[in-house]
């Protein structure tokens, strides 16, 4: 998933509904976030992201990659804890074709952006039924 501009309690729900419909579609996913472009974000996110850790914590599977995260929400991963519980890339295609190739899948050719969730000038993703 893709975040930009700014991810608040507007598109909270929109963030955690993809995040469970992933988990739907497959037991124990990597979710990979890219949030390079990530302008803003509020404490709900870091609260989603929570709730995404323990729920890979309880059903014992699922890892949460974050691409090119702030320095600022890396300082408040620490802060709460929640940093020992994700990894950190620097390049959602390396990651994506890394990911591939551990499952047995080709690498090639260079895999595509996954879904979108954005929240900025007012008009979010969720209203936009991105994901």
């Amino acid at each position: 998933m893709r975040a930009s501009g700014e991810l608040d309690h507007a598109g909270r729900v929109r963030f955690s509904a993809c995040i469970n419909a992933v988990w739907d579609w497959s037991d124990g996913p990597v979710l990979v976030f890219d949030l390079a472009d990530l302008d803003f974000y509020d404490s709900s996110v870091i609260g989603v992201l929570a709730m995404a850790m323990q729920r890979m914590e309880e059903e014992g599977s699922g890892r949460i990659i974050l691409v090119r995260p702030s320095d600022h929400l890396l300082s408040v991963l620490r802060l709460t804890d929640l940093l020992s519980h994700v990894e950190l890339r620097d390049s959602v295609e390396e990651t994506v074709a890394e990911l591939m190739l551990q499952s047995g899948g080709s690498a090639s050719p260079a895999p595509t952006r996954p879904s979108v969730i954005v929240h900025s000038g007012g008009r979010s993703a969720a209203e936009r039924g991105a994901c």
